[in-house]
């Protein structure tokens, strides 16, 4: 179908995130630095792991990806907020916002479900030790990792689709500093039943079950820890845990209130900052939730500066 016909813009506008200009150049600088420490720690996290054999684990290879998908998140949103911030130009093409939207939808899905993964991974370490190895040998990790990338394209390809059926005839201004699905339907001049109605499906069938799966290993987790009598032993087994549990916690919670509700009840200025929440500030901390406070990844990057 051509897209062409279905629309009667060829670009946006987007507002950003505030049209106070004594609010653009400190934005500029945030987001200018948010950027550049979620590039530094995600970037530390893979040459680590790569470069120190100690850390060739499937906890590490998993943060690996996960800190591949950061970079990739935040590179398809902040260089264009800041292109927006700091220049007089806050246009986006139609083409452009598409694929924005795109590959978001692809690497918020892979996140999904590789922090599934993560948990599942630490279910076996809490729950079944002395198998660890045995059932997650380098083959289960690396199809796990191949399964949360290709899978992520199926509900991204499915919306996609569906969003350049819309029609954009009333206004082409986005009060967005992003294309993101809730204020493209609530800018469509379109029916957008049928989309809400997709995006519920592609909830139920991946987000819903991987949460459950998530949430289920969590349970057999923190039963497993509370039977452990060792005050030292128990400590152990939940710094393994913790820091998945936080990242596990604030992504779901950003999803949920962002896209697993009608879009009559949308509040374009909350949504802004739950999306800043899951677009900059979790790709930020992630390493730092996860790893730069761990010894083993401290001694691994001593080892590689020292290279």
């Amino acid at each position: 179908m051509d897209v062409g016909n279905m629309t009667m813009v060829t670009e946006f506008i987007m507002l950003g995130l505030s049209d106070n200009p004594k609010l653009q150049v400190p934005l500029f600088l945030v987001f200018l630095l948010i950027y550049l420490i979620t590039l530094l720690g995600n970037l530390v996290i893979i040459t680590v792991t790569c470069a120190d054999p100690r850390l060739h684990t499937p906890m590490y290879f998993f943060l690996s990806n996960l800190s591949l998908i950061d970079i990739c998140c935040t590179s398809n949103i902040i260089p264009n907020l800041l292109g927006i911030i700091i220049s007089r130009d806050k246009t986006i093409s139609y083409t452009g916002c598409i694929m924005q939207l795109h590959f978001l939808i692809v690497f918020a899905s892979t996140e999904c479900l590789l922090l599934t993964a993560m948990a599942y991974d630490r279910y076996i370490a809490v729950c079944n030790p002395l198998r660890y190895s045995l059932i997650m040998n380098q083959r289960v990790c690396v199809l796990l990792a191949a399964a949360s990338w290709i899978l992520s394209f199926l509900p991204s390809e499915t919306i996609t689709a569906s969003v350049t059926r819309l029609s954009f005839c009333a206004s082409n201004v986005i009060n967005h500093f992003f294309c993101d699905l809730m204020p493209l339907l609530k800018l469509s001049c379109s029916d957008t039943v049928t989309i809400q109605s997709i995006v519920f499906v592609v909830g139920a069938f991946m987000i819903v079950p991987a949460f459950f799966v998530t949430l289920t290993s969590y349970t057999f987790i923190i039963s497993t820890i509370l039977r452990i009598r060792s005050a030292e032993g128990k400590r152990k087994a939940f710094s393994t845990c913790s820091s998945h549990l936080t990242v596990v916690s604030i992504y779901y919670l950003s999803m949920f209130c962002m896209y697993m509700r009608p879009t009559s009840t949308y509040s374009q200025e909350q949504g802004k900052i739950l999306s800043v929440l899951y677009t900059a500030v979790t790709p930020m901390l992630n390493p730092l939730i996860y790893s730069l406070r761990n010894k083993e990844v401290k001694n691994a990057l001593r080892k590689v500066l020292g290279k």
